[in-house]
């Protein structure tokens, strides 16, 4: 029996959580999920488009990421779990989202994460923002992606933010694939771009500003080791990943 333990509204829509016994879920909308968090095991991430932006791990090991839009926090969650002394900043726009991530999906609290309720867009505009080893953009509502995330000056923001050898890890649909300014937007700033088509029809982009050079078995390799403390197969991820346009 799925339980409502929340339903609210605020000036950008409805935000619900509800407990179905095993999880808790995230949703803006009907028949909507934002977020899933095993109330056993939170630190373990549910949906295969989120395993699939932990990908990045196998390029770089971050001591400081940027998180835009929270949702449940099942990110936060899951790197300040498995990365220790990882530094993380967490970005999100509804105060109520922040409220309820904190309250019913056991995201932590701790010295090393900040959570900042702003305008994502906003915050990339901060002039004394330090850089970051990796920003995952994960910008969504109750209709679908925030088209914010799609545009040319936001990719170019996230590049001016990232460090020198620094990754963007962006979750989109399988329709922008064949986005033409977001693809030129990427390549204007990255040269190691990756993408994941997952069941579920997300897109994930994992984009590099210097290459690597791994070979796949090095890469398998690391994505077996990390998967037994992850608690799922990055395996998956690292099998469906394609360079860009292929």
């Amino acid at each position: 029996m799925i339980q409502t333990l929340h339903h609210s509204d605020d000036e950008f829509g409805s935000i619900t959580v509800l407990d179905d016994g095993e999880c808790r879920i995230l949703a803006f909308a009907p028949n909507d999920e934002q977020s899933r968090c095993l109330k056993a095991a939170p630190h373990i991430l549910q949906y295969e488009y989120t395993q699939a932006m932990l990908l990045v791990l196998l390029f770089c090991q971050p001591k400081r990421v940027l998180i835009l839009g929270l949702g449940g926090g099942s990110l936060v969650t899951a790197l300040h779990r498995h990365i220790p002394g990882i530094h993380i900043t967490a970005v999100e726009l509804r105060a109520t989202v922040i409220d309820v991530a904190q309250r019913f999906f056991q995201m932590p609290r701790s010295k090393r994460l900040q959570i900042v309720q702003q305008d994502a867009d906003e915050f990339l505009n901060n002039a004394e923002l330090r850089k970051v080893d990796v920003i995952f953009a994960d910008l969504y509502h109750g209709d679908g992606i925030d088209h914010v995330q799609l545009r040319a000056d936001f990719v170019a923001r996230c590049a001016a933010n990232l460090k020198e050898n620094g990754w963007l890890v962006m979750n989109c649909w399988t329709e922008q694939r064949e986005d033409p300014l977001l693809r030129d937007a990427l390549r204007a700033h990255f040269t190691d771009i990756r993408t994941v088509l997952t069941a579920s029809r997300n897109w994930v982009i994992i984009a590099g500003k210097a290459s690597d050079f791994q070979t796949t078995r090095a890469l398998k390799d690391t994505a077996e080791h990390l998967s037994a403390s992850l608690g799922f197969p990055l395996i998956r991820a690292l099998m469906r990943s394609r360079a860009l346009g292929e």
